[in-house]
């Protein structure tokens, strides 16, 4: 099983247009693939959680639908602040570092800017590697997400369609 993280709590924020369509275009290839939408986290992770509270915490429940199960990651991190997400943080920090090691991961990162989140692919490479993550070599930064976007808010951009599809088939076989 492959997952695809979501990795903002925002409402309506862009990073669900983009992990859904990766999510999409990865699901033609590999059925086998869920979605997590950072939005449906517990609001009391941070303080209930399996690290620091224990079992049976309602995090706990998430981790084992969708971390557990899954042999791949999918991270698709937006940039906030140079980085990426607090609550992807509050989410590594709160489940077992037992539960994604071994695993493998790809990381999307995207941003209104030009960078496409490299930055933050950097710094989350860095931690995921510390807990034994095996990371993908090729990390895809979307750039000027804004100007991808057509006006019903789905992706357009031809290339960027391309790379993602690209990227997916890169993921299935790594």
């Amino acid at each position: 099983m492959i997952t695809v993280l979501s990795c903002t709590n925002r409402e309506h924020n862009q990073t669900q247009i983009l992990a859904k369509k990766y999510f999409d275009t990865l699901k033609n290839i590999h059925p086998d693939t869920v979605y997590l939408d950072f939005r449906k986290l517990p609001e009391d992770m941070l303080f209930t959680n399996p690290v620091f509270s224990g079992a049976g915490s309602k995090l706990q429940q998430v981790a084992e639908d969708f971390i557990l199960p899954s042999e791949k990651l999918v991270f698709v991190i937006p940039e906030y602040n140079g980085s990426y997400p607090g609550v992807l943080k509050v989410f590594i920090d709160g489940i077992s570092p037992d539960w994604i090691k071994g695993k493998k991961a790809a990381l999307i990162g995207m941003a209104t800017g030009r960078a496409g989140n490299l930055r933050g692919m950097d710094h989350l490479t860095d931690v995921l590697m510390h807990l034994g993550v095996h990371v993908m070599h090729n990390r895809l930064p979307v750039s000027r997400f804004n100007s991808l976007l057509g006006e019903q808010k789905e992706i357009k951009d031809a290339d960027t369609l391309k790379a993602l599809e690209k990227h997916c088939r890169q993921f299935i076989e790594f």
